[in-house]
């Protein structure tokens, strides 16, 4: 296996985008606990199972992960407000598919927005490509790809885990 490199810390104007760290725990869970966040991902089920989460960040910390994670952090001077959680999934021939959830005190403020603008200007992994895809029945996710110069390539559908039901899906895509 390839040991991975250490992840970038990439910065917005309001808060950071940190590797997740173990110390996140109880505020990840706290909000993908929430059923309204939990219905608009595909891999967060309701209710949320114990050490769920856990495993989640013991595999983002692994040397040979496949998904990079990072948290939208608030309190940059002591790291204490997570807001969300962005991620970088790899796929083969250099491209990544962007996964992202905002906390529901934060939702309607933009932080999604410029996650993903700082994500994309970042580029961590150096891809040639992002894929992202949201629920239909999102389409404040939709518009937060679209600003962010993703390209609607068609319909799909995912199976939702907190809905227990495959929810029709916009794809978007991003040349870097």
């Amino acid at each position: 296996m390839t040991t991975l490199t250490a992840q970038a810390t990439l910065h917005t104007p309001r808060f950071i985008l940190r590797p997740v760290a173990r110390t996140d725990l109880g505020r990840i869970e706290h909000y993908a606990a929430d059923p309204r966040l939990a219905q608009n991902t595909p891999r967060i089920p309701h209710p949320l199972p114990p050490g769920l989460i856990a495993a989640f960040i013991e595999r983002a910390l692994s040397d040979d992960r496949v998904e990079d994670v990072w948290v939208m952090d608030g309190g940059a001077q002591d790291g204490s407000e997570v807001m969300g959680v962005i991620s970088l999934m790899r796929l083969d021939r250099n491209q990544s598919e962007v996964g992202y959830w905002v906390a529901p005190p934060f939702w309607n403020t933009h932080v999604a927005s410029d996650a993903v603008n700082a994500l994309v200007a970042g580029n961590p992994l150096g891809n040639d490509t992002m894929f992202a895809a949201v629920f239909h029945d999102n389409p404040a996710s939709a518009k937060v790809l679209t600003n962010a110069g993703f390209q609607y390539l068609g319909d799909a559908e995912t199976f939702c885990l907190a809905r227990n039901a495959t929810v029709p899906t916009w794809t978007y895509s991003r040349k870097l």
